[in-house]
Order: C-alpha cells, then structure tokens, then sequence
C-alpha cells in the first residue's frame, strides 16, 4: 500500500488548490448526477448519493449547487447527459491503472485519455486488462501529529475496519475498510475528535510494482495529468515509489 499512502498525502496537499479551481465542484456535481440517475433521490435508499452530499458539504459546497446537481440527475433540469467510463492500462515499467471517468462524449474523453497514457511512457488497454488485479476497498488517511496511534488504530478496528498500517517514513496513518463501511469508520473517528485528512472508495491492489528515477518520476506526471483531467472522476495503480525518490521529484 506505499504507493498509495504516498501519493493520498500529494492529493490531500493539493486539495485546497484544487477546491480554489472549482475542480473538485465540478467532479462532485457530476457524481451527484450520476448517482441520482442511478438509484433515485432518496438519500436514505441512496448510498453512493449519500457519501457524494457528504464529499460536497466537506468541501463547502452551496447548498444550491447540490439541489441542482440532483434535480439534473432526475430529470427536473435539463443539462448535458453523463456516462461512466472505466480506462484500464499501463504506466511506465508495467504499473496498472485504472481510471474511472464521467463524460458527456465518450470519444473525446478516451482520445485525451490515450494519449496521456502515451505521453509518459504507458498505454491504454483492453477492458478488464488490469481489473482482476485490483479490489474495491474504502480507505482513509489520518495524520499522525497530532494523534495517538493506539487510539486511532483502537477506535478503526473496534468500527469494524480491515486493517490499519502505520509505516514509518510516512506522515499519516492509514486505514483499510469494507468499502460498505467507510462512512462508519469516519464517523467512529469523528466522534474521537480525530480528523481524517483523506478518505475516498478505492480500489486496493495487493501487489505494487517498485519504480525509480525516470520511470518515477513519469508515473507521477501520468497521475497528475489524469487526475487533472475535467472528465476523470478517480486514478489507481499499484506503483510504490520510496519516500528518497519522492524528495528527488518534488513531491514531499
């Protein structure tokens, strides 16, 4: 899980940047879209509409904003028709990716997402290239200044987590749940006054494939061109990348 933990403390640095750009609005309006249209606006029946409420009221969203986004996806109010797409693929030395998008033009979105791909020494691939490699899981990040790690490993595993990892070049802790119980364990924290700096339904590979220099340092660049990517809703791979080689690229 190093190469995750490493790159969930880049995305929760970069957070604040990205919710100054409107970026992270837009990927949560869409998600609200979609899962409206999926299963309904009852939220109480409605898990995946539930965490995306959630995600937009931890990031201020107006109120406004959400109503919209769900009477969009009701059909109350018209707008652009939005679709999932998963993009299976390779990064540099071999690394799997799969990135899961939101778009209104299919054709468009896997051209830009190709040649991203090409661009930093990888390519896109067939459907279910890299999917079996990979398992939806929930996880959370939660900085270790600050905390006590018994409480925190304590208070996860008594809400029912998985796991718990606490490596030592790493600034936070992280915590693996059944992806159904995700919003629990938040919630267990939470009432421990504990902060959770990251948290997100992804997909846990158990392999990782180690990467250095050049190839690090394209890994890092793919990822950040994906996840920049209007249309791209979530990036994963199972590249691990040392703490040194993160200094020597720029990333900590």
């Amino acid at each position: 899980m190093s190469g995750h933990n490493k790159w969930a403390s880049i995305k929760h640095k970069k957070a604040a940047t990205d919710i100054k750009k409107g970026k992270v609005f837009t990927k949560i309006i869409r998600e609200i879209i979609i899962a409206t249209k999926e299963s309904g606006i009852q939220i109480e029946n409605n898990a995946r509409l539930r965490k995306a409420i959630v995600d937009a009221k931890e990031v201020n969203m107006p109120q406004d904003n959400i109503k919209k986004a769900i009477q969009r996806g009701s059909g109350e109010l018209h707008g652009a028709i939005y679709e999932e797409v998963v993009y299976e693929g390779y990064g540099p030395a071999g690394v799997a990716l799969i990135v899961e998008t939101t778009t209104d033009n299919k054709n468009r979105t896997v051209s830009e997402i190709r040649k991203m791909f090409s661009n930093h020494k990888g390519s896109l691939g067939e459907a279910g290239c890299v999917g079996w490699m990979f398992n939806r899981k929930g996880y959370i990040a939660v900085k270790k200044a600050g905390t006590d790690e018994e409480t925190v490993m304590n208070t996860v595993l008594e809400a029912g987590a998985e796991d718990f990892k606490n490596e030592a070049d790493s600034d936070i802790y992280e915590i693996i749940t059944n992806f159904s119980n995700l919003e629990t364990t938040k919630k267990s924290l939470k009432e421990k006054n504990i902060t959770v700096a990251f948290s997100e339904i992804s997909m846990v590979s158990q392999t990782q494939i180690a990467l250095s220099g050049d190839d690090a340092k394209c890994m890092l660049k793919l990822m950040d061109s994906l996840e920049e990517h209007e249309d791209v809703k979530s990036v994963y791979a199972n590249f691990d990348i040392s703490s040194e080689e993160m200094k020597k690229v720029g990333k900590q």
